[in-house]
């Protein structure tokens, strides 16, 4: 699993370094173009892709860190978590960014500025190629890794905000209408909140170690104990360690005949091939012993 989880990760990190790269060139010519021209709309969105590539940032060293340290016996599973806390890092940036949007763009419906259109809507345009390309380079991931989704729902929300951008350039040129800066970065705050909200509660619950969604466990726990020989099942707990790694530990109580290897064979393959829990540790007792308690907590 190990083996498998560090390939990803470093197809992953391949795919963040050069998003991140791409950012962060893009990020500068958006800060320049901005004071050349005096447009603070410009200026705004070159601040999200900042922020942006702070988020790219956290979760490319999240994955190296994690695919690369070693265990030592206090880090019996690695950095693995890392990912997880960038991922609700990521949450977090996305909602200062979304308030940073919703509060600017309620304060400028008061008094609304003048652009300067033709350079912010080249650039913008631009902003708009290099955001398409990197949630082009970060969309797969983002389905088998919290923390790259994390760093895709970034460049989504900035891909976004340069529609959103390229779309007040047009309008301004068209009709010289100053309300539509206000409106769309209002929109472009509102946009961004349930994704943010949806992605810092996928990381609060595997940092609170509930039980996978996908899993259910009173079926599980069943059929461990339609397992031939098998007459109890206590101490159950599955947790997820990190994206696409959950891993579970449960005590087998067992009839004093019975075989425990068989019985062990039985129960991880159930794991494996039924829950996808390929990594368990499972305890096997007679039923004879009497020792062990079930823990309460």
């Amino acid at each position: 699993m190990t083996q498998t989880y560090e390939r990803v990760s470093e197809r992953y990190a391949k795919r963040l370094t050069i998003a991140l790269v791409l950012v962060i060139v893009y990020a500068i010519v958006q800060v320049v173009a901005a004071f050349a021209t005096g447009s603070l709309s410009l200026l705004s969105d070159a601040g999200h892709m900042g922020t942006d590539s702070l988020g790219l940032a956290m979760a490319l060293a999240a994955i190296v860190t994690a695919a690369r340290a070693s265990r030592g016996d206090r880090r019996t599973f690695g950095l693995y978590r890392l990912e997880i806390l960038a991922a609700l890092a990521n949450a977090v940036l996305l909602l200062g960014v979304a308030g940073y949007a919703i509060y600017e763009g309620i304060r400028r419906l008061g008094a609304p500025e003048d652009l300067i259109a033709v350079p912010l809507l080249v650039v913008a345009m631009g902003g708009l190629a290099v955001n398409v390309f990197s949630a082009w380079l970060l969309r797969g991931g983002a389905r088998e890794s919290l923390n790259v989704e994390g760093a895709y729902n970034e460049v989504l929300a900035d891909l976004v905000g340069s529609v959103g951008v390229v779309l007040v350039a047009v309008i301004y040129l068209t009709t010289g209408w100053r309300y539509a800066d206000p409106i769309v970065a209002v929109g472009i705050g509102l946009w961004i909140v349930p994704r943010a909200l949806r992605l810092g509660r996928k990381a609060l619950v595997v940092l609170v170690e509930s039980a996978p969604g996908h899993i259910d466990l009173s079926a599980l726990r069943s059929g461990l104990r339609g397992i031939d020989g098998v007459v109890d099942v206590h101490d159950l707990h599955v947790w997820t360690l990190t994206s696409e790694m959950d891993v579970a530990t449960v005590h087998l109580v067992v009839t004093d005949d019975s075989d425990s290897h068989d019985v062990l064979d039985a129960a991880r393959d159930h794991l494996r091939t039924t829950w996808g829990l390929a990594h368990a540790t499972l305890q096997v007792e007679p039923e004879s012993h009497r020792e062990c308690v079930e823990e309460t907590w």
